[in-house]
């Protein structure tokens, strides 16, 4: 009887998934998000332009899929009281890298599908569609506060954050992805202060320019 009720929830949460993605209203949600990030594309092709929403779109679809079922399998295991923290644990974390491998190989399989239209450079414009453009305004944001990078730190910063937004763009959410590059920025912090800067004062002098930037936009 047991064995059954298992079987019974597993098959209605399995129902309740497939419904989900097929969901006109959800499908007409990833497509209008793709749509956005593909029209800073500026492709000037309709049906390239078809295709690659589609393509974004059933990739914003697939990931959600992947990460729901996970976290309605880890919130399974945290409800079950039969098991020890350990033996919770140890489940939870092969939930969690067995969705992680799944999510690389589609993340490979995208870029793949995305390069059978786009170049490179318009790959990268959507990598960055979908991490709300993180990647080069924080780059900016380094160069500016920062005047005297060298070429080889403005290399490691962008190398890092390049990095991160891999790992970003398979984000299930706006936390999750910002959370990718608050993790490298991390990194790039240590590496900046392992090379003599003191970014406290490097924040404060930042914070001083465009203070002064702001009253001279004013002034005229």
């Amino acid at each position: 009887m047991k064995k059954l009720s298992v079987l019974f929830l597993l098959f209605a949460f399995c129902t309740i998934s497939a419904q989900q993605y097929k969901n006109p209203e959800y499908i007409k949600v990833t497509n209008e998000r793709a749509a956005k990030i593909v029209a800073k594309l500026e492709l000037a092709n309709p049906a390239k332009e078809k295709a690659v929403t589609d393509v974004i779109a059933q990739q914003f679809r697939d990931l959600s899929k992947i990460q729901d079922e996970r976290d309605a399998e880890i919130k399974k295991v945290k409800e079950d009281s039969s098991l020890s923290k350990e033996k919770q644990n140890e489940k939870i974390d092969k939930q969690k890298e067995d969705a992680t491998k799944s999510i690389d190989k589609l993340h490979a399989s995208y870029l793949k599908k995305l390069g059978k239209h786009l170049n490179e450079d318009k790959i990268t414009g959507v990598k960055d569609g979908m991490t709300y453009g993180v990647l080069p305004i924080t780059v900016t944001a380094y160069n500016d506060m920062i005047p005297t990078l060298t070429k080889e730190e403005k290399e490691f910063i962008y190398n890092a954050l390049v990095e991160a937004r891999e790992h970003a763009m398979d984000g299930g959410s706006s936390d999750e992805k910002h959370a990718w590059f608050g993790k490298y920025k991390g990194r790039i912090n240590n590496y900046l202060s392992k090379r003599g800067y003191d970014l406290n004062k490097e924040r404060e002098g930042w914070n001083k320019r465009i203070e002064e930037r702001k009253k001279a936009e004013a002034a005229k």
